[in-house]
């Protein structure tokens, strides 16, 4: 499976996409990649991803570097139902994977 250049395997063929729109007014979507999760939980997640200003890209240094990365990728897990999910926001782009 090819990956993308931020590391991340390709959108799935299924994946769902739902799109919104920042604070600031920019395009921002959020992609689940396992075709899995219930729309209305989806919705939810971009709501709040928007409400906590998750979508921007953010300058980040690895632990104990001195250089700051541009719109590094960052991760969390997520708990959606009953299944816990791999969250990775890039930008404007947030993704769910298989955890």
């Amino acid at each position: 499976m090819a990956e993308e250049p931020e590391g991340l395997p390709p959108v799935h063929p299924h994946a769902q996409i739902l799109e919104g729109k920042t604070k600031r007014g920019k395009p921002c979507r959020l992609i689940d990649n396992t075709a899995s999760v219930d729309r209305v939980h989806l919705q939810q997640l971009l709501e709040d991803l928007i409400d906590q200003d998750h979508f921007q890209p953010l300058g980040l240094s690895t632990a104990g570097g001195n250089a700051i990365q541009i719109g590094a990728p960052q991760s969390a897990h997520v708990q959606l139902g009953e299944d816990l999910y791999r969250l990775i926001i890039i930008g404007y782009e947030a993704r769910l994977e298989v955890f």
